[in-house]
């Protein structure tokens, strides 16, 4: 579940290799604006959230404080027992960031939590705050709704964050101490059980590369094993809402809840590749093809159904009941990135970009404080009674999972950015960077996504000959092929130049998703354009808006939402005035919407 820990062992049958995280460090523009603002302005507001909403207060109690047990409500009543694992995405979110650099006020926070969390587990290694206060302390009470091994799941990855990235084990030796416990009930020899959110499996994956340990491989793919039987019992929902209806080795589609879809495929594709399991690894990838070809939004967000934060039918994308939970796009993330590792294949860095730059970017606003949970691709000017604040940016939510969540994937996004293997160093991401891979050390220079250009400069380099491949992402018109590889013996100095060359371009749907049917979209580069009414013809709805093919879209600076923005000037036709008044509307990365006022906005625009 780790945002960017992957790290398969020496014996993985995986295709291309991460690069140390330390030998990674993100210099300047966009993505560096992004890590800043989380450094500075996300993790610490987290933190505050954390004490305020009682999740650590909680975890005292747990440890024998006194107070009162803060249990927050989803929207139907039901109370969430899961609020320990925000506490543990915030600490893996500090602990990748105190491995960029010091920060005594950061890890002076860290140091309170990891106290409190130390302090909250039982003698015999059991933790979780909400059976050891609310439910007497009888453990594993409820696996279908009770998140215990997902809550130490999260824990499993915010010790790994600490072990990899500063050599500190406290939170491991908790980890380890969680785990045991478990497999003493679950693991071989124990009775079957399995999580209703599953998470564990790829942390467990994660923990026997950290610790070499095999019983914790075992133990994952036991539970890999047993999920699919209809061990969950069908719920509310059904046994497809947590994958629980067919073997995870022969479901031949995505189904159910979003991010337990995708969770679980991450583990799937982290234990394939330390088993060496072909047909496992096979099974994800017949399932990924099925959710990119049918059930992924133009974003890179999944999940179209409210009810259970679930896909839908193949091509049932409606723009304005998008669910679109913003971690199900993270988790989107997360998998492509374990599958690029596993096949080496570009198709899966292109669904991480563009799932990054439009549906999890989407989900923080551009100050760093305010989130979305869920992220529409169209509002209405004209709505229904909607709950006070209802598709407006959130300080936090009572179910707070999707806020720590972009903290841990922000943190540690310089992981995703390239990878090697015995020919040479792969660049799949593009930021200004500099990258150390083994004895290759590169500066990566470049605007992207505003501009094209990617230059990427030789500091060191073995005299040897090496390949250096470069991703061309799949809306590049500028250069054939998928990779542009150049294999050669380098010199200190040497330099190549990709030039990737955004231009706008309109975008049509398949004819299959009707909700969208007589649409169009704008894009640049790998970003996804919006019209919002802010940005709209003051006489016209948003509604009324038209695509005018007859005209061109023009580029224009947009400094006021952020530095070397561009966005674009569409042609539009006011279908409400009596002569269909052509007019010019303003659109704006998709990202970027709802940071001046929450109005009408749309992706999709009729043609």
């Amino acid at each position: 579940m780790n945002a960017g820990s992957v790290w398969p062992s020496a014996a993985a049958k995986s295709r291309l290799h991460p690069i140390d995280p330390s030998g990674t460090e993100i210099l300047g523009g966009f993505w560096a604006r992004r890590q800043r603002l989380n450094r500075e302005k996300t993790i610490p507001h987290g933190f505050d959230r954390l004490q305020q909403g009682g999740a650590l207060g909680n975890l005292r109690l747990a440890a024998g404080g006194q107070g009162r047990y803060e249990a927050e409500a989803d929207s139907g009543g039901t109370t969430l027992p899961f609020l320990d694992s925000d506490v543990y995405k915030w600490l893996e979110a500090a602990g990748w960031e105190l491995a960029r650099g010091a920060d005594p006020a950061l890890t002076a926070a860290a140091e309170e939590a990891i106290a409190v969390v130390t302090a909250a587990q039982r003698p015999d290694g059991y933790l979780n705050s909400f059976v050891q206060v609310v439910k007497g302390g009888l453990p594993y009470g409820d696996l279908a709704w009770g998140h215990e091994f997902y809550c130490v799941a999260h824990l499993i990855q915010a010790a790994v964050a600490w072990h990899r990235g500063l050599g500190d084990d406290r939170l491991l030796t908790c980890a380890t101490r969680a785990v045991a416990h478990i497999d003493a009930e679950f693991g071989a020899r124990g009775r079957p059980g399995i999580d209703g959110h599953p998470g564990i499996e790829m942390a467990l994956v994660e923990l026997a590369r950290v610790t070499g340990e095999e019983r914790h491989l075992k133990l994952a793919e036991r539970m890999l094993g047993l999920r699919g039987h209809g061990l969950i019992g069908p719920g509310r929902f059904g046994a497809h809402y947590w994958q629980d209806h067919e073997p995870v080795r022969e479901a031949p589609t995505v189904a159910g809840h979003a991010v337990r879809q995708l969770y679980l495929d991450c583990g799937a594709v982290d234990a394939a590749v330390e088993l060496g399991d072909a047909e496992l690894l096979a099974a994800v990838r017949r399932r990924w093809s099925d959710l990119v070809r049918s059930r992924t939004y133009l974003t890179g967000g999944t999940g179209s159904r409210h009810r259970d934060e679930a896909f839908g039918d193949p091509y049932e994308l409606p723009p304005d009941r998008a669910y679109t939970e913003t971690c199900a796009a993270i988790a989107s993330v997360m998998l492509a990135w374990r599958l690029l590792i596993a096949t080496g294949e570009p198709e899966y860095a292109d669904a991480i970009e563009r799932a990054m730059y439009n549906g999890v970017l989407s989900g923080i606003s551009l100050s760093g404080e305010e989130f979305f949970y869920t992220n529409p691709l169209q509002r209405r000017t004209h709505r229904a009674a909607e709950p006070a604040g209802q598709h407006r940016r959130a300080p936090w939510y009572p179910c707070a999972c999707c806020p720590p969540n972009l903290m841990r994937l922000l943190s540690s996004w310089h992981h995703y950015l390239a990878t090697s293997d015995p020919d040479g160093v792969q660049i799949h991401q593009y930021a200004d960077a500099d990258l150390t891979a083994g004895d290759v050390r590169l500066a990566v220079r470049t605007e992207y996504p505003w501009q094209g250009r990617v230059t990427v400069h030789v500091l060191e380099t073995p005299d040897r000959p090496w390949t250096l491949s470069l991703r061309v992402p799949a809306w590049s018109r500028s250069v054939n092929g998928p990779v542009v590889r150049h294999a050669r013996r380098w010199a200190a100095g040497d330099s190549v130049v990709l030039d990737l060359r955004p231009a706008v371009r309109v975008t049509v749907p398949d004819r299959r998703a009707d909700a969208i049917r007589g649409c169009v979209a704008i894009e640049r580069g790998p970003l996804v354009y919006c019209l919002e009414a802010v940005d709209a013809p003051a006489t016209a709805e948003l509604e009324d808006l038209a695509w005018d093919a007859g005209r061109h879209p023009r580029e224009v600076p947009r400094p006021d939402l952020e530095p070397a923005m561009i966005g674009i000037d569409v042609p539009v036709v006011d279908l409400g005035s009596a002569s269909g008044e052509s007019l010019t509307a303003g659109a704006i990365p998709y990202f970027a919407w709802a940071n001046r006022r929450a109005d009408a906005m749309r992706v999709w625009i009729p043609a």
